[in-house]
Order: structure tokens, then sequence, then C-alpha cells
């Protein structure tokens, strides 16, 4: 077993970015709506505005604002973002989505469980299994388990996972998630709690279990969530 402290940070224009796209995946920001100017909004998140005006590039193109010269920066809304977490569907209870990051706990190669789905084309070889404390901004959300098939890299350190799980399979595995199916339930604090995590091991979270497929439209990854219900809800939205 290998354990990690934080993941290194995406660089700031990439944080703020994801952070704009969850807020306009939430309706934080409306379709249409207009942006507080580019000082103003720089202002609002502790960057330069030169660091800000990067972050817009990205969003513009990926479709999610449109920058009109003497007018403004609107948001142009649509159902699939693009985003890193995309698919993250935790929010903080108060109405801010808040930026996820994660520290991993652990990270070990085991023989596939009979438990959790075949992954690719049916084989049942290892398997990695991370676990991870989520939070976001600050708070302490969740507590991940991650399975995905050893095939995509016989071996593996805690560093190379980096801060976004789904980023690393793009980049380094060669393959991503294209959807995922969700199932919403209670159950117990495992036994991994770390003491920054607010619930104790054995009582009631709130919890997801889910099945990823990835692009080539095979199972790639299952995973669980148990998250705190005090300051963290699941949202799901189609628009």
């Amino acid at each position: 077993m290998e354990t990690a402290g934080p993941s290194p940070n995406l660089p700031l224009h990439v944080q703020i970015s994801e952070l704009i796209s969850r807020e306009i995946a939430a309706g934080i920001w409306a379709d249409g709506a207009r942006l507080p100017t580019e000082q103003q909004l720089a202002v609002q998140l502790g960057v330069a505005v030169g660091t800000l005006r990067k972050a817009l590039a990205t969003l513009e193109s990926r479709g999610l604002v449109e920058r009109i010269q003497g007018s403004g920066t609107y948001v142009r809304h649509q159902a699939r973002t693009g985003a890193i977490y995309e698919f993250f569907r935790l929010e903080r209870s108060g109405g801010s989505t808040g930026l996820p990051s994660a520290l991993i706990l652990s990270l070990d190669r085991l023989a596939h469980p009979e438990a959790i789905p075949a992954f690719g084309n049916g084989g049942r070889g290892d398997v990695w299994r991370v676990r991870r404390l989520r939070l976001l901004g600050t708070t302490p959300a969740a507590l991940e388990e991650i399975w995905f098939d050893a095939r995509h890299a016989p071996h593996l350190d805690a560093a190379a996972i980096g801060p976004s799980i789904h980023l690393f399979y793009r980049e380094k595995l060669g393959f991503w998630i294209a959807r995922v199916e969700d199932r919403v339930s209670v159950a117990p604090c495992p036994d991994f709690s770390p003491a920054a995590f607010p619930i104790r091991t054995g009582a009631p979270c709130g919890y997801v279990e889910r099945i990823s497929w990835g692009n080539g439209g095979t199972v790639e990854e299952f995973s669980r969530n148990w998250f705190d219900p005090d300051t963290t809800r699941y949202v799901a939205r189609w628009v």
C-alpha cells in the first residue's frame, strides 16, 4: 500500500475555469447572464486579471461563455461542459459548489473483488483501488473509493494520479469517462475514515455507488462515495 499527501494543485487558471464551469452547471450563472467585469471577478476570486483572462479563454473555447468586445462576458449554457469535474455531483449545502480537490489516503493493487463489475471486455484481472478524502473548497465533504482495471497501468504511484482522476485517465491512460450511472442511498461510514472527516466509522452517511463507462463503451470504473449530509448534497441536473 502506498500513501500520499495532497495531490498537486491544478494550475490556477484551470482551477478558476473549473470553478466557474461548475457554477454555470449549477445554475448560479444563468444562460445569457453577464458576468462581472474582469476586474471585479478577479477581485472576487482573489486572482490576477491575467489569470482570470486565461480561465475565461478556456471557457470560451468550450462554448460556455462569449466575450463581446465593449459589452462584457456572457454565459452560454450547455448540457455538457467538457469540464474535468463534469461528473462530480457533490456540492456544498450552503449554495456554493466549491472547487473539488482530493487527498489520496491509499493506493493498492488488488485481485478483482467479486462484488464489483467486470471491466473492459469482461476481464477480472488485478485492479487498482484508490481511497481519497474529497474536499469542496476547504470543507472535507466525502470519502471516496475508486476501482479501475490494472491493465491500463501495471505500475502506478499515487503522485501520478494528480488532482483529478478523470484527467489522469484522459491524459495518461488514453480513455475518458463518457457516461455514468449513480445509485444514491445511505450507508455506514467506512473504516478508513480519517480524523479530518467529520463522521466516524459506522455512523450513517449519504452514499453514492457509481458505474462509469469509457468512450469505448465498456465499463472502466466503479466507485463508492460516502458524504457528510450536514455540509454536502448530491445534485444531478438535466438541462
